[in-house]
């Protein structure tokens, strides 16, 4: 399947990013979004500019049943490229990954997990996530 990149509304493809673009990829289902670092809209979910800021952002499915207030685990996913653009984890942060399934050394809440640096992130939506059931939020 062919990444599908995205920038603002619209669908664009992007030969060179800016250097304050990141680029935020969301596996398994490839899609990229590109967007001026410090100038996303925030969607009152997670931390500004968090991976689930973002993925609301533009309509990527990241569940959240928390409100994205690091009360559960339901935003988990892995970072599997650019971890040095993101926040450190934090003590919370790690106390409640503690608690969630299929952990691995690079898992990180989307709701935690904040954008820091410009530059090219690609997460992994576990597939347990992926097809979770619930209400929408």
């Amino acid at each position: 399947m062919a990444d599908e990149k995205t920038k603002g509304s619209g669908t664009a493809t992007v030969d060179s990013p800016g250097e304050n673009t990141v680029q935020l990829t969301f596996l398994p289902e490839g899609k990229t979004v590109e967007f001026e670092r410090d100038k996303l809209p925030y969607k009152d979910h997670g931390k500004e500019q968090s991976i689930l800021d973002v993925a609301l952002n533009y309509g990527v499915r990241l569940d959240h049943a928390c409100g994205g207030n690091c009360a559960c685990t339901t935003c988990h996913v892995w970072v599997k490229e650019g971890a040095e653009n993101l926040s450190e984890m934090d003590d919370d942060e790690a106390d409640r990954l503690d608690m969630a399934a299929d952990l691995q050394l690079n898992s990180r809440l989307g709701c935690q997990a904040v954008i820091t640096k410009p530059g090219k992130v690609v997460v992994e939506i576990p597939s347990w996530n992926r097809n979770y059931v619930s209400e929408e939020h």
